[in-house]
This record gives C-alpha cells, structure tokens and sequence, in this order.
C-alpha cells in the first residue's frame, strides 16, 4: 500500500441552509449517510462558503444537532444568533474521514472505496473499472469506464450491482445489452466478427 492510498480522505457531509429561530440553529441538507455520527456535539467541520461569499468561518463546531420532523437542525458554537447563522447560508460542510475508515453499515460504502475497483459481469468477465459514483435524489449511480473507452452509467441498486468485493477489488454488475455492455446493433465495425 503505498502512502498516498493511507492519507485522510475529505468528504462533503452537508450544506447549511436557512436559519431556525433566532439562536443561530440551522437547517441543513444532509449529503451523508451517518449523520448522527458527522453531526455529533463536538465535532468540527471544515466550511466552504459558495464562490463570491463574504469571508466566512473557516471550520465549524457543532454545538448541537436534533431533528425536527425530517430536518436536521443544528447549533455551531461559532454561530451565536440569526444573523451569525444567515451569514453562512449555502456553506459547504465537510469532515476528514480515514482511508481505512468504512461506514457503519456493512452494505454502505464511501465514494473513495468504490472508485477504480474492476468491474466484472456475474461470469466474471471483465466489463471495465469503476471511475466514479453520482448521487441523485431517486438513487446513486455507478460510472464504469468499460474495456473499450465508454462510460456507462449502471444504476447502484443490489439487482444490478449484486457484489462489492472490496479485498478482491472489483465490483459485479448483472449486465444486459445496453447497461455496460452496447446493444448488438451499436457495435463498432471493428467488434463484429
């Protein structure tokens, strides 16, 4: 292992939306599957504040975190009332996670994990190698860089992505003509026989 792949790795966790009240609580968008674990008292947040933004906290504390309904609202010690907490509206939040460090959730996986793992079929064919996840609202999906130069975007769902072998470094798909794999008419005309 070389010592690149042992660095901490940063992860975006969340943005800070619109003030609660006037104690400087916030609403935030959760971009993170452990929230009650990124968002425990205590700890402290890298902040990025959108392109153009008044100079902002650099780092975060949380002081507070609760739900309220199926919002996260949460307490910066650095924030002391509303006006403090409308100031750093749209901040980006972002936590320092170890490369060994893996989710609570045996079926989760941080993005870092999956990329360049060699994606096979279920015969073990290979198809190609993960070159990145995009997260969308409905559901995440897994870009593979295939054999032959494309990128296929194969939905991350456990009926097309059946295994994640993280020690034996690859990724199964239950391709079909037309998920990694061309459909036959989409053939170069190099590939036909």
């Amino acid at each position: 292992m070389n010592e690149d792949s042992r660095a901490d790795i940063e992860v975006v966790v969340g943005r800070i939306g619109k003030p609660h009240g006037i104690r400087g609580e916030v609403t935030l968008d959760v971009r993170t599957d452990e929230p009650d674990r990124r968002f425990a008292p205590g700890t402290t947040l890298r902040a990025e504040a959108p392109a153009g933004a008044d100079r902002r906290p650099s780092a975060l504390t949380v002081a507070r975190a609760r739900w309220h309904q199926s919002t996260l609202l949460v307490t910066f010690e650095e924030l002391s009332d509303r006006t403090a907490a409308e100031a750093v509206r749209g901040t980006l939040l972002h936590a320092t996670i170890g490369a060994d460090e893996t989710p609570d959730d045996p079926e989760e996986y941080y993005d870092h994990q999956l990329v360049g793992l060699a994606v096979v079929d279920l015969d073990g064919t290979p198809l190609g190698t993960v070159k990145a996840l995009v997260h969308g609202s409905a559901q995440d999906l897994v870009t593979v860089r295939t054999t032959d130069g494309r990128d296929a975007l194969v939905p991350f769902v456990s009926a097309l992505v059946p295994e994640v072998d993280l020690e034996a470094g690859r990724l199964v798909v239950a391709d079909r003509p037309g998920l990694v794999s061309p459909f036959p008419d989409e053939q170069g005309p190099g590939d036909a026989g």
